[in-house]
């Protein structure tokens, strides 16, 4: 692959991968910096890449390790921008889906943003994550039943 070839997979991938970034990370801005760290990586490790065909994973599966890299690392600051407009951030009235999966474990919610909202497969998320399909298979299982459960009690809430 070439720079242009990279340029062109970076630009039409960026979207997907700050979702992925958001499935792991909560801060926005640790998400843009897990995007921009994962292209620089991939950028200069491009020589790498075995099959073109596998940019997109291969370009994720270095944003997930970034993305725990931030999260180990306890990087816990807030922008300045950020700190003002925080209560209006807090005010947001967010989808009943999308905090269900807010609440959901990092495996479960990475799993279910890969497969669902990405579009990859069980056996492209399994080398991505390190693990065999079957894990993938059953973390699909419980993230969605824990989805289930989630958004039955909220239901039954918003009802009483």
């Amino acid at each position: 692959m070439n720079r242009e070839q990279f340029a062109g997979l970076v630009l039409a991938s960026t979207d997907s991968l700050y979702r992925v970034a958001k499935g792991i990370l909560r801060q926005d801005v640790d998400c843009e910096d897990a995007v921009q760290e994962a292209i620089a990586q991939a950028f200069a490790n491009l020589h790498t890449l075995r099959r073109d065909e596998y940019a997109k994973t291969w370009l994720t599966r270095i944003l997930i390790h970034e993305c725990y890299k931030i999260l180990r690392s306890g990087k816990r600051t807030i922008a300045f921008e950020e700190v003002e407009t925080r209560e209006v951030c807090e005010d947001r009235n967010y989808s009943d889906l999308y905090q269900a999966l807010e609440e959901l474990d990092v495996k479960y919610r990475l799993t279910i943003v890969l497969h669902y909202i990405e579009g990859f497969s069980v056996a492209e998320i399994a080398g991505m994550m390190q693990t065999t399909e079957g894990t993938v298979k059953s973390r699909l299982h419980r993230g969605r039943n824990s989805l289930r459960k989630t958004l039955e009690q909220e239901e039954e809430l918003s009802w009483n």
